[in-house]
């Protein structure tokens, strides 16, 4: 398993290179984190006395490089990768999550919604040899696998037992996505799903229309989420608010809130150029690529034995 990890971890580095892409490195230990209601950065004290180690400066490690690598773009760079540890505390621990973890995640300036789609297909057929990705809408998903539109239900769909009693929309979305209709995508090869609600947009534009959707795409191989992209917010006063509804909705899940003021903040009022992005997790692709049914399987040292 040694061996496939660094075969896989040369093809995707190939995969970039051939592509003109520039591999860099960010911190994984930085004042600034990504505002997500569902993500629970893990906090670092950074102390100055060892003695009184438990005073200093909050930090957090990194539960994506997305943050600096796009301070990277708003400075100039054009095409970029990276292949880099991230973590994420909470629950994420299973046979699906560890809380350290390898992705790669990349982004190229000039790519609209599809190309930033067909980029990510490219790499999935290259690595995993199963043909191109094809591409269904969250709606159409829900249509065919859940049997409600998830944009205008008829009537509120029932709440499973594990949900709290007073679960918004969004919470009751994902129950059914996860139950329903993960287990059916990327059967007969890769998946990209696209057009997600645009109160699950995350990092990404919303387009408007009669419905308003966010142009956000994840990549299933197996029922297995892979890959999670967005064709990149640019504006940083929507920045701003969404990070403000994420840590209301954080406070009254009952977790800690996060800071809201970043330097990605201040880099994208300088300007972040058009661009679209993605990450994609190794050890879920690996698992994937050799048949391994838990993560697991796929790391030298889980979190268990590390």
């Amino acid at each position: 398993m040694l061996r496939r990890r660094a075969e896989l971890l040369a093809r995707v580095r190939g995969f970039f290179d051939s592509r003109g892409f520039l591999e860099v490195e960010t911190p994984l230990l930085s004042h600034d984190t990504v505002v997500d209601r569902h993500l629970d950065p893990i906090p670092v004290t950074l102390f100055k006395d060892a003695r009184q180690h438990e005073q200093g400066e909050r930090l957090w490690l990194q539960t994506s490089p997305e943050f600096d690598m796009k301070r990277l773009l708003a400075a100039g760079a054009t095409s970029i990768y990276q292949i880099s540890k991230a973590f994420r505390g909470g629950a994420e621990a299973g046979p699906l999550h560890n809380p350290e973890f390898t992705i790669v995640e990349w982004y190229r300036v000039g790519d609209d919604y599809a190309a930033g789609m067909q980029l990510l297909s490219d790499l999935a057929e290259l690595i995993l040899g199963r043909g191109p990705a094809v591409r269904l809408t969250y709606r159409d998903a829900f249509h065919r696998h859940a049997g409600f539109d998830p944009f205008h239900p008829v009537a509120k769909p029932p709440i499973s037992p594990s949900l709290p009693p007073d679960a918004d929309g969004d919470l009751i979305l994902d129950h059914w996505l996860t139950t329903q209709v993960e287990p059916h995508l990327g059967r007969d090869g890769p998946t990209i799903l696209y057009d997600y609600p645009a109160s699950q947009s995350a990092l990404a534009r919303i387009r408007p229309g009669d419905v308003p959707v966010a142009e956000r795409f994840e990549l299933y191989v197996k029922g297995i989420e892979l890959a999670n992209g967005y064709h990149e917010l640019l504006d940083p006063a929507v920045l701003r608010d969404r990070n403000q509804t994420n840590n209301q909705q954080r406070a009254a899940d009952g977790k800690y809130t996060l800071p809201e003021d970043s330097r990605l903040l201040a880099a994208m009022e300088q300007g972040l150029p058009a661009c679209c992005g993605c990450a994609l997790g190794l050890d879920r692709l690996l698992m994937v690529a050799a048949g391994a049914r838990t993560i697991q399987e796929v790391l030298a040292f889980p979190v268990g034995r590390a």
